[in-house]
């Protein structure tokens, strides 16, 4: 059972969620993230991991049990009260969601530039602090076509970080990336979170790369969470998705072969 204490960011206590009352998605669920951690939800696709996220940031509202984000419920908050909450959140899409048509620098300038009244002057300083943080302050007038895929996501991370949030959420923050922006974007996702004190959720299928930076993984299954633990218990679960999923294994829970009749069975009645 999850209990709250005064450093946890989230708390999920017996949480249900679906589009409706007939159709259950996600059951039972408890799960928390504290003040410094940084939190991965693996699983299968379509599990639910973003539907978790969703119900975080307050995008959906459970059919049941309580969502608590900086020690406030979801649950009763008015609009303009998540949206109070949402400034003190940071978001990373997947594939990044840059604006196009915007260079790198107006990309991360948007989130001080709507939720402040900072003069042009501190937001140009700002900015530019978050690149130098990713490593792309020479990248500034650039436009996110002119990217490789990882400066991209890297782009994406400074603008995620720029309001300093308390709270910062990834969905599938490495997919699509090639070995060496994978290994930085995972370290600028640790390194980050310490700098600022923050909790950070990664939505993620990495198992190595997450293993690596992480403090605590939640395994999503069949609408629940069937294993938790540091990454070294995780390593050494048990439950056969589990095991199946972090060690690669070709046969399993997923199965290799889709279901079909016998191959015997198969060739004997072609050759009639």
């Amino acid at each position: 059972m999850t209990t709250a204490t005064g450093d946890e960011l989230v708390v999920l206590q017996d949480v249900h969620f679906g589009y409706d009352p007939n159709h259950v998605l996600l059951r039972n669920i408890h799960f928390r993230v504290r003040r410094g951690q940084v939190v991965a939800i693996m699983g299968g696709s379509g599990s639910g991991k973003t539907t978790l996220l969703r119900l975080i940031c307050g995008q959906h509202a459970p059919l049941s049990g309580s969502v608590r984000v900086m020690g406030k419920d979801l649950g009763r908050f008015t609009h303009a009260e998540k949206y109070a909450v949402r400034r003190r959140l940071g978001m990373l899409f997947q594939f990044g969601a840059l604006f196009t048509d915007s260079t790198v620098f107006e990309n991360v300038a948007f989130p001080l530039r709507e939720h402040t009244q900072l003069p042009e002057s501190i937001i140009r300083d700002l900015v530019l602090l978050k690149l130098n943080a990713v490593g792309l302050r020479g990248a500034a007038h650039r436009y996110p076509a002119e990217l490789s895929g990882g400066m991209a996501r890297r782009v994406a991370l400074a603008r995620a970080v720029a309001l300093d949030p308390e709270l910062i959420l990834y969905d599938e923050p490495f997919a699509g990336l090639d070995p060496i922006s994978l290994g930085i974007i995972g370290q600028l996702i640790r390194r980050l979170n310490d700098a600022l004190g923050a909790g950070s959720v990664l939505v993620t299928h990495d198992v190595t790369e997450s293993l690596d930076i992480v403090d605590y993984v939640y395994f999503v299954s069949e609408g629940g969470i069937v294993a938790e633990g540091t990454p070294d218990e995780i390593r050494a679960a048990t439950h056969p998705f589990v095991d199946q999923f972090v060690h690669a294994r070709p046969d399993g829970p997923v199965p290799f072969h889709y279901a079909a009749e016998p191959l015997a069975q198969a060739l004997l009645g072609r050759a009639q």
